[in-house]
């Protein structure tokens, strides 16, 4: 059984690391933050363990690497050394947006074998959309470990690393502006007199299924948004005024906006 080992326990490294507590025992989880308290608050909500860097990267099978990028060249500085004297066999897993593969291992200081993903907020409920891209130097059986191990995070889709960041500024970033679209509905309802909670619980259900049957009919979206616009209907002249303020455009911007970030991490 593989160990994992997480380094950096917020949003996305917490998330995971429930994700595989539901798939593996936990006490083949191990987990490491730079303030311990909270280490210590999640691996005793999720009976895993709880050790600090160096442990971690002396001995977990697969290393979450879960720290802002900016951070990451003096977190691989710390724990290089000890990588570099290791027998075993590890693989680094790195969710760092903007760093390649490549990069990764020049700041570990070796040639050592990585995944690179790209999950999302939702995987914390276990519908998370996470991209991965595996280095040259991982085989196909520590892959199909790697899956195996986090299946409770959601779905998971291998796509070549010179994409990832494209993939990313959608479903990575994405979550936040489904969210400011979520609440831009709920206060367009609360205009219209419904209750805040109500007009809430709402969009989000509509999002959810709206999403759902997308991925479940195979149907294009621009299909599905026709069924729903009756001739001289209501909601036909709701997605005009979508359409007159630029709606699309700007999501695609958003998108964009995104992607082109991740240059100036690298």
């Amino acid at each position: 059984m593989a160990t994992l080992g997480f380094i950096g326990t917020g949003n996305m490294g917490g998330a995971l690391a429930r994700a595989a507590c539901k798939s593996i025992p936990s006490d083949q989880v191990f987990l490491a933050n730079r303030t311990a308290e909270k280490a210590r608050a999640l691996a005793e909500e999720l009976d895993c363990r709880v050790a600090d860097n160096e442990a971690i990267a002396e001995s977990a099978d697969f290393i979450f690497l879960g720290v802002k990028p900016q951070m990451m060249a003096e977190l691989l500085a710390d724990i290089g050394p000890v990588l570099a004297k290791r027998e075993s066999r590890f693989i680094l897993v790195t969710m760092a947006a903007g760093l390649t593969i490549a990069r990764i291992q020049e700041l570990a200081g070796g040639n050592y074998p990585v995944i690179r993903i790209m999950p999302n907020t939702p995987a914390a409920i276990g519908e998370g959309m996470i991209l991965y891209a595996c280095g040259v130097g991982v085989a196909k059986a520590e892959e199909n470990v790697f899956l195996d191990a986090m299946t409770g995070a959601g779905r998971f889709s291998p796509l070549p690393e010179k994409l990832i960041d494209a993939g990313s500024a959608v479903s990575g970033c994405g979550p936040a502006f489904v969210d400011l679209f979520i609440e831009a509905l709920a206060d367009g309802g609360v205009a219209c007199g419904l209750p805040r909670a109500a007009a809430q619980e709402y969009a989000a259900q509509m999002v959810l299924g709206s999403a759902r049957l997308v991925l479940e009919s195979g149907k294009h979206p621009g299909a599905l948004k026709d069924a729903v616009c009756s001739p001289g209907g209501t909601t036909i002249q709701g997605v005009r005024t979508l359409e007159e303020a630029g709606f699309r455009g700007a999501v695609m911007d958003a998108v964009i906006a995104a992607y082109e970030k991740n240059f100036d991490l690298k």
